[in-house]
């Protein structure tokens, strides 16, 4: 689970309940043909503008990015160089039902196993991660569609608020609370935009990039092991996909490994 999304909602929600309760009745900030306005409208414009098959991959995918944790780049490095030593000591084929937790790298090494090139398993695995980076690209296109159709139809709800209201002047008492019912359709608009559709969104689009990389990282893996790269090396490539601050964190991991190996206590 991603706590931080998960803090992010529950603390945003916390925040303004807090804010209504502390200063009115929460009931008054509940009105349900406001809401039909607001959310029937966003998903009624948002199926218009995408197909339904989309609208529903765009929803398993944002659960997916704030349910599952993005794998860190290091453990990806420190496995690969497992992989690497195993293969230049027993061959490719000692990789076959080696245990890989990561399912796009253990999707390459069957392709390995089964004696297929390394051109054919760096273009299988390319065109997955395109394919993956599509289905994030449509989920940001979709929740970013959210988060602009909802603003409108709270401005729309509001409107029909204000022509129910102008059509009552006669009755001056019911002006104050016909007005406030308008105007809750623009706060719906505006917390559904801007804590869910476009926090999701931008949360797609950080996954997407943080995605991306580690696949970039796994393929060059691939390739290194297909290759029977001496794991050293290949580490010294696979760190250009690292922040400065953890290519510091994985040589240290590595020397500590390098001396445990050589039976040798760490310096």
């Amino acid at each position: 689970m991603d706590i931080a999304t998960l803090l992010g909602l529950i603390g945003g929600l916390t925040v303004i309940f807090a804010a209504i309760i502390t200063g009115s009745d929460l009931t008054i900030f509940i009105n349900l043909p406001g809401l039909m306005i607001v959310i029937g409208g966003t998903i009624a414009a948002t199926l218009i503008k995408f197909p339904l098959t989309h609208c529903l991959s765009a929803v398993r995918v944002a659960f997916k990015a704030i349910r599952d944790e993005i794998d860190n780049p290091i453990d990806l490095i420190r496995q690969a160089n497992e992989l690497a030593a195993v293969t230049r000591k027993s061959g490719i084929l000692a990789l076959d039902g080696h245990p890989v937790s990561n399912e796009f790298l253990a999707r390459g090494i069957q392709l390995a196993v089964d004696g297929l090139p390394p051109e054919f398993v760096r273009k299988t695995l390319r065109e997955d991660m395109e394919q993956s980076m599509e289905r994030h690209e449509i989920g940001q296109r979709i929740f970013r569609a959210i988060g602009e159709s909802a603003p409108a139809f709270g401005m729309i709800g509001t409107l029909v608020g204000l022509v129910q209201m102008l059509a009552n002047l006669q009755d001056p008492s019911s002006i104050g609370p016909a007005m406030a019912v308008a105007l809750l359709t623009t706060l719906y608009g505006a917390l559904i935009a801007n804590l869910i559709a476009l926090p999701i969104a931008d949360k797609l689009e950080l996954r997407g990039l943080q995605e991306r990389v580690n696949k970039l990282l796994m393929i060059e893996s691939m390739a290194a092991i297909q290759q029977g790269q001496n794991p050293r090396l290949m580490d010294e490539v696979l760190e250009a996909y690292l922040p400065h601050q953890q290519r510091e964190k994985l040589a240290a991991l590595l020397d500590s490994r390098a001396q445990e190996t050589d039976g040798t206590p760490p310096s």
